[in-house]
């Protein structure tokens, strides 16, 4: 079983989290005056890193909280959690 840690409420089991995509995305800043293209981009083209992978989580089944990690995608580990506002951690890699 994965262990997560929600920044907010120490480690829990998995089944209590859902992911919530890829973190700190800059988003668009006039969403209305892109192409077609741009906003498909925008909304469905993430990369898919193997390694260390910035994410966003909800704590669903705990404090409902969302919260950013960084999980290592080749081992499933998650290397640190951090409050949703906060600057990614500095991750030697």
């Amino acid at each position: 079983m994965l262990i997560v840690p929600c920044p907010h409420c120490g480690d829990r089991p998995e089944i209590e989290f859902r992911y919530a995509g890829p973190a700190h995305i800059e988003r668009a800043q006039r969403p209305a005056e892109l192409s077609d293209e741009d906003w498909a981009s925008y909304l469905y083209l993430r990369d898919n890193p193997k390694g260390l992978h910035f994410e966003r989580w909800r704590h669903i089944h705990g404090c409902g909280r969302f919260f950013n990690a960084a999980r290592d995608t080749v081992s499933d580990r998650f290397v640190a959690s951090y409050k949703a506002g906060q600057k990614r951690p500095e991750i030697p890699r």
